[in-house]
This record gives C-alpha cells, sequence and structure tokens, in this order.
C-alpha cells in the first residue's frame, strides 16, 4: 500500500511546483533545532524558505496544505561525502571527473576545483533525491596528488547546483595517502607539513610579476591558505588508529585548522581524544569486517561508541550511491547509535561540518525549504519518501529508474510487446 500511495502523491505532485505557499500538516517532525522533536506539528513554507515550525494543527489561508497525519517529516537530508554530480558511469572515463591524474595548474592538488565539473543532469541526481536527499558535499575521489582538491555543498533540486563552492579540502592519510607521497606514511606526514609550511610562510604570490618556485603552485597556496586560517574544513581519511593518532597529533600542532576524520574504520579506538579534540567523523556504519589490515578493528558499533563519547557523528560514503545512507544510519542505530542522533548524521551534522548549518540539515525559520515526508521512520528500509521539497518546490518523484519500472510494468500490464532488442533469438 505504501508503494501504491507513493504513485498517487506523484502524481499528485506532477509539476516542479505546487505553490509558493506550503503547509505540511499533522506529522511527526524532527526540527533538529532547539524545538526538538513535536509529535504533531505544521511546516509552513513561504518564498522557498521555512516560515515556521507550529507546534500543533494550522492550516492558513493561501497555502496548499499537504495532509502528514500519521507520516513523519525531517529536514532534506545531506550526503557527508560523495561524488555526486561527478560520475555517471565509473568505467567510462568520459562521464567521470572524480578522478584527476595530472593538471598544469597544481602540484599538489590543493587547487583543483569541483565546483566546475558537477553536472546536474546527471541520471544520479533524480535517483539519490527520491530518496529523500536534497543535498550533498561532492568532491574528488581520487587524484594522483597529496589532496583532493577543493569539494563543494551541492542541491539535488535544480539547474544550478552549486550551493557552496570551495566548501571544504581532503587529504587521504592512510594507505592510499601514503601511495601518492612515495609509498610510505614516513614520506606521507613530512610532505604533508612541507606543503603547509611553505603555504604558510607565502605572502601574495598571486601576482604574475612575483616569481614563485616552490612545492606548491600559486593557486595551490591560495587554496591552502583557506585551510590554514581555518575558513573551510580540512577533511583527512583514515581508518588505521595509528593513522588517526597521526591526525590527533596534526589537529595539536595545527590549532587553526578544522579538522574531519573521514571513513575512521577504527575511530571508536580514540572517540575520547577525538571528542576532545573537537574533531567531527564522517563514518560508513557498515564495516563489521576488516576490509584491509587498515581495518582490523571494524565494529558496526563505531558510530555508537563514538556518540557516546560525545564525537559528533555523520553518515557518508564517499560514492555517488550514498542514497542508501539513510539504511546506513537505521544499521548504526540498531547497533547502539541513538535515533535522534542517527536522524541528526544525515541532516544536522553534516550541515555543522559544512558550515551550512544556519540553512540546511534544519527546519526553522529562514532555512531553506528541503524537506522530506516519509511514510514512516526514515531509518526503516521498508520506509519511504513520500513527497520531497527542494528549496520550496515539491519535486517530481521519479527519475530514470522509475521511468524505466513504469515503461515494462505497463507493457506487462496490457499484454504488449516489449521492443524487439528484449528479446534473444536461440539458434
Amino acid at each position: 500500500m505504501k508503494r501504491i500511495g507513493i504513485v498517487i502523491l506523484s502524481l499528485m505532485f506532477s509539476t516542479a511546483v505546487l505553490s509558493e505557499n506550503i503547509a505540511i500538516v499533522g506529522g511527526k517532525v524532527h526540527t533538529l533545532s532547539d524545538q526538538g522533536t513535536l509529535a504533531s506539528a505544521t511546516v509552513l513554507v513561504s518564498g522557498g524558505e521555512i516560515q515556521r515550525v507550529v507546534d500543533g494543527i494550522e492550516k492558513p489561508p493561501g497555502y496548499t496544505v499537504i495532509d502528514a497525519t500519521g507520516k513523519v517529516v525531517t529536514p532534506g537530508l545531506i550526503g557527508a561525502m560523495t561524488s555526486l554530480g561527478l560520475v555517471e558511469v565509473s568505467s567510462s572515463s568520459g562521464v567521470v571527473d572524480a578522478s584527476v591524474e595530472h593538471s598544469p595548474v597544481t602540484n599538489t592538488g590543493a587547487a583543483l576545483d569541483v565546483s566546475f565539473a558537477v553536472n546536474p543532469d546527471s541520471s544520479l541526481m533524480g535517483i539519490t533525491r527520491l530518496e529523500g536527499m536534497t543535498s550533498a558535499a561532492t568532491s574528488i575521489l581520487r587524484s594522483d596528488y597529496m589532496f583532493n582538491g577543493m569539494g563543494a555543498v551541492i542541491t539535488l533540486g535544480g539547474n544550478s547546483p552549486i550551493i557552496k563552492p570551495r566548501a571544504f579540502m581532503s587529504v587521504d592519510v592512510g594507505s592510499g595517502g601514503a601511495e601518492a607521497a612515495g609509498g610510505s606514511r614516513a614520506a606521507l606526514w613530512v610532505t604533508l607539513e612541507a606543503i603547509l609550511a611553505e603555504a604558510e610562510r607565502a605572502g601574495d604570490v598571486q601576482g604574475p610579476e612575483k616569481a614563485w618556485y616552490g612545492i606548491n603552485t600559486r593557486h595551490d597556496v591560495a587554496s591552502l591558505k583557506q585551510v590554514l586560517s581555518g575558513d573551510i574544513p580540512l577533511l583527512m581519511r583514515a581508518d588505521r588508529v595509528a593513522d588517526i593518532r597521526q591526525v590527533l597529533a596534526f589537529k595539536q600542532r595545527h590549532p587553526s585548522v578544522k579538522v574531519v576524520l573521514v571513513h575512521g574504520v577504527e575511530a571508536w579506538r580514540e572517540a575520547n581524544a577525538l571528542s576532545k579534540a573537537n574533531i567531527p567523523v564522517i563514518i560508513d556504519p557498515e564495516y563489521n569486517l576488516p576490509g584491509g589490515f587498515d581495518q582490523m578493528g571494524a565494529t558496526l558499533a563505531n558510530a555508537a561508541r563514538l556518540h557516546a563519547a560525545g564525537v559528533k557523528v555523520a553518515i557518508g560514503m564517499d560514492t555517488h550511491n550514498i542514497r542508501l545512507a539513510a539504511q546506513h544510519a537505521g544499521n548504526a542505530v540498531a547497533n547502539g547509535l541513538p535515533h535522534e542522533a542517527g536522524i541528526a548524521s544525515l541532516t544536522s551534522v553534516p550541515a555543522e561540518i559544512l558550515g551550512v548549518e544556519n540553512t540546511l540539515g534544519v527546519l526553522k525559520t529562514g532555512a531553506v525549504a528541503d524537506i522530506v515526508v516519509w511514510s514512516g521512520d526514515p531509518l526503516e528500509v521498508t520506509e519511504a519518501a513520500e513527497v520531497v521539497i527542494s528549496n520550496g518546490k515539491v519535486m517530481q518523484m521519479e527519475s530514470r529508474q522509475t521511468k524505466l519500472r513504469d515503461r515494462y510494468l505497463l507493457l506487462q500490464q496490457t499484454g504488449a510487446e516489449k521492443p524487439s532488442q528484449y528479446y534473444r533469438e536461440l539458434n
């Protein structure tokens, strides 16, 4: 019945915009703000923003009403670490912008900028949005450089996808980073510190009349200065607890840098230290078996143990397949993470990490109207997003996948012949 309801809702909201003024009425609302979770509330939307959240039922005149009685309402989910818009088919190099081999503009990878590469027409945008995700952090996943450049925060609901360009820098300080630095962690950390020290000492190197010879290019230096000043976070990928301890030591040496630990399969082993250092963690909580020698301490309790120690936990999968994040957060909750923390790991925590906490990942006055109405608990795999609102617009609940489903479901129901390419001749 839930799936039938979704189809009906899709037909009801067949246009991109229902009304400028929308009232979502009667649902259980997770505001992720000081209002907390409201058992039966009204979310009022006007001009693409949340006008206010009312504890109770309110149907003001001039508003199109979406009845959310018996349903759950959350902010639009945020993909904490993805390559959305940068990868279409990973095996086809022509549609992959999530990897870089060589560029004349950079020596260290710091100058790379994905905001120029995001494709709003990627079929994965609609597929992911159907699962309740309305925005994401997207980044280069692999390069031949130390850094993977500047990532961006994007919306999944429009033709102008960039919300926040140059939003963060990322670097691998685990096995992958060691390979890029010469094959050893002994080279990795020395190189990383030399790169940052050079950028910190450099003055204004942008003028063409000024000679510059260094480990970095001029463009690298400009990007790294934003990291060193704390203007943007540095996402540091590490799984092995020994590498995580190096991340902690790095934070002590560079207190102004906003360090975020990414992946962190063995992060639970240093949960208290990460909490004390105020280092949030973006993890994939599904690891319960070692995927390599860096992940010998893998456990499904990773997220719960980090949260118990006071670490802010976001759920991310460093992939274009981030649509499964809610399911992964649900598994983390099943293994001890409090339910509200599971919701926050997909909304308010990644928003805070990315510096967009006042506009995304929260339902409060003035925030962007990214809202999802769920058939039930969004962390239950049997429930689904029924209405997705992005920037105050009700999105069509369709994607390339649903169009294919409906196309061939109709043929099956009517008995019409399928196209010839769906039949194989037997010789």
